[in-house]
């Protein structure tokens, strides 16, 4: 997978999990997605096309997105969670604040940014 690849798939998660969200928390769901990367030593698109892990890869229907405007401010977004520091705290998964995950409680609460709440494992998971 090239560069620009990951680049994509990383700037398509954003778009379809945070893109009426404000900068910070676009740049937080980047951070989830490199961290996950990161943790199981996976390529980008392999960490946002695991099943059941980001909601919009579970539906079916084009992924390219109808908003021009919006994708690239979730590119600039991303660029920019790539240029700095993960601020996350080691996020690795985060819900909107309206829902409710049975997961959530397996896990520890970092923050919420926008209307997603971030979450990193427990020590030892």
């Amino acid at each position: 997978m090239t560069i620009l690849e990951a680049l994509l798939w990383l700037t398509l998660n954003v778009y379809h999990e945070a893109r009426s969200e404000p900068r910070i928390a676009q740049m937080a769901v980047a951070n989830v997605t490199l961290n996950r990367a990161r943790e199981q030593g996976a390529k980008v698109e392999d960490i946002v096309r695991q099943p059941r892990q980001f909601s919009w890869t579970d539906q079916k229907g084009s992924f390219i997105p109808d908003d021009p405007k919006a994708f690239v401010n979730c590119l600039q977004s991303v660029y920019l969670a790539l240029q700095g520091e993960d601020f996350t705290g080691g996020a690795t998964h985060f819900h909107l604040d309206s829902v409710k995950p049975s997961w959530a409680a397996e896990y520890i609460y970092l923050t919420q940014l926008g209307a997603h709440k971030f979450y990193r494992q427990q020590p030892g998971s």
